[in-house]
């Protein structure tokens, strides 16, 4: 898995290749030009980012779906896919649709892309169609960020997209097989803080190695993806251990002087890597590291050979659940490593998750987007569970089967700012009597809480699902609850720029540098010392560019 400015970075250059293999796997729309179907309704040409595994209903597809058919009759559109795609192939098609100038009504678009469209002209301008159309709760939802989200998809003053949101989800977590640490009656944590020291993880590790509960006859210690860091709260990646010295890879940092530096290549950064070498040596990170893909590293996971991995709060939703369905004694501890003071060290987050939804220059209907917001944002969101089954009663049965929410028009995520926190503190209340389940406005949470109780009563027979709800959001928030109310969190302060030109020409170079030189440094193929050649290559192949670059732009903000 690459991060998604080094595969966004490549698009264009591999785009005319791939067109053909496109044709094939792309789902067209079978819209000609018409602007609205005979009945009056809007049409609406969508480009249709899908998820992998959408639990769908056998007979719903992605542009005919509960949400659709709500979204539809609700607001008396037409919702048509003017392409669908998964992942990578959805990157391309985006991509492919920017180049050409053919641009479906609307789509989800990242930064770079945005910055793109705005430059090119392509796409409307929203600020009168937000401020008319908005309601009130999206617009408080934005308001709980500073409206930062909406600042970053503002140009020249105008409002050009509709973005996204990225909620409270620090720190990335250490996930420990609980049931084997009670098997090898290993004690880690003596007071409960659910802080653990390097040492902690250390022994763990050694341990499990030893001692193979797992009964695999090839235990790992510690798997890790060959990119090693992607700059966010992901999953098998050295964030979390590089954050014990402070040292914040694949984040730009704004330090007490107002100067920009590169994490990567800060002095944590190099301790880390030290670090990391001496557990390779020693057998603690997985023999195999630099060479296993993400799937490789699922399987040992679910196949017993490992039981230790990082990951975010909700890794236990799409990852863990599979160790659980070959395991059904499988239980996971989440722990955050924390510094020699007790503080969990973690860059400022970003306000948006990266993505924006655009409505093409020149679309009659440009309110539609902001309209279909409110609906899946704000009306269903905020649905009593009583209302919900009266009158979106297939909604209600795609939350009470775990439909993924990829299916709904637009994949993308728009939550306040602290709705983590505030959720994990409605459901403990909840199960503490303290509040009934039918004050809890979210929908989700409310399904998601008949699935914790269940699991809570039942834990060995429960349903994998329920497994992971419990897990996801009584542990991984729960964690994130304790560490925020205990004032651990040490925020550094982070800088954010769409892009800059340097970056935009040598940016995937500089990547595929750190990321083939973190590995050398790792796997010993280089001596610790070679940390320091890497940042002067760094710096001298366009680093140092950027860096100046984005002290120039935060001036211009300023």
């Amino acid at each position: 898995m690459k991060t998604d400015s080094l595969r966004r970075m490549k698009l264009l250059l591999i785009l005319l290749l791939l067109t053909s293999a496109l044709a094939a796997c792309v789902q067209k729309s079978s819209n000609e030009g018409e602007t609205t179907t005979e009945d009056g309704k809007v049409i609406i040409n969508i480009g249709r980012s899908v998820g992998s595994n959408p639990k769908l209903p056998e007979g719903d597809t992605f542009e005919d779906n509960a949400y659709t058919r709500a979204a539809e009759e609700q607001l008396d559109i037409d919702i048509r896919n003017a392409f669908e795609a998964e992942g990578a192939d959805y990157d391309r098609q985006v991509a492919l649709a920017i180049s050409s100038g053919d641009l479906p009504d609307m789509m989800i678009v990242s930064r770079e892309e945005l910055k793109d469209l705005v430059d090119n002209d392509l796409i409307e301008d929203l600020t009168d169609v937000y401020e008319d159309n908005a309601s009130d709760y999206i617009k408080e939802t934005y308001a709980s960020y500073d409206n930062r989200p909406l600042e970053d998809a503002t140009f020249d003053g105008s409002l050009m997209a509709i973005p996204g949101t990225e909620s409270l989800a620090a720190p990335q977590m250490t996930w420990i097989r609980e049931d084997w640490l009670e098997e090898l009656d290993l004690s880690i944590d003596e007071d409960g803080d659910r802080l653990i020291t390097l040492d902690e993880l250390e022994e763990v590790a050694k341990t499990f190695i030893e001692k193979d509960p797992g009964d695999s006859g090839n235990p790992v210690g510690i798997p890790f993806e060959n990119y090693l860091n992607a700059g966010d709260y992901g999953s098998f990646t050295m964030n979390s251990i590089a954050a014990v010295f402070e040292g914040q890879p694949k984040r730009y940092l704004i330090e007490d002087d107002g100067s920009i530096t590169y994490g990567s290549t800060s002095e944590g950064t190099k301790q880390a890597l030290e670090l990391m070498n001496n557990w390779f040596e020693e057998g603690i990170i997985d023999p195999q590291f630099g060479t296993r893909s993400f799937d490789d590293i699922m399987a040992l996971l679910t196949n017993g050979q490992t039981g230790i991995a990082t990951g975010p709060w909700h890794i236990p939703d799409w990852g863990l659940s599979n160790v659980r369905e070959m395991d059904n004694n499988a239980r996971f501890a989440a722990y955050v490593l924390a510094d020699d003071e007790g503080r969990v060290n973690v860059p400022e987050q970003k306000t948006t998750g990266g993505s924006f939804i655009v409505v093409r220059k020149g679309y009659e209907h440009p309110e539609k987007a902001v309209q279909m917001l409110n609906f899946f944002y704000d009306d269903i969101e905020n649905t009593t569970e009583e209302d919900m089954e009266s009158t979106f009663p297939e909604v209600a049965e795609y939350l009470e089967q775990g439909v993924d929410d990829s299916t709904k028009p637009f994949n993308i995520v728009v939550l306040p700012m602290q709705t983590y926190l505030e959720d994990y503190q409605d459901v403990q209340a909840v199960l503490n009597e303290e509040m009934a389940v039918e004050e809890i406005t979210n929908s989700q949470v409310r399904q998601k809480l008949k699935g914790i109780e269940e699991y809570i009563e039942n834990p060995e027979d429960t349903s994998t699902g329920n497994w992971s709800s419990y897990h996801s959001r009584i542990v991984g928030w729960g964690l994130m609850n304790k560490v925020t109310e205990e004032d651990r969190f040490n925020w550094a302060e982070a800088a954010y720029v769409v892009n800059t030109p340097t970056m935009e020409q040598k940016g995937a170079n500089l990547i595929k540098l750190e990321e083939e030189d973190f590995i050398k440094i790792i796997t010993g193929a280089e001596p610790i010392d070679y940390f320091d050649t890497f940042v002067d290559k760094w710096n001298n192949q366009g680093g140092k560019e950027i860096l100046e670059e984005i002290e120039e732009e935060l001036a211009q903000q300023e």
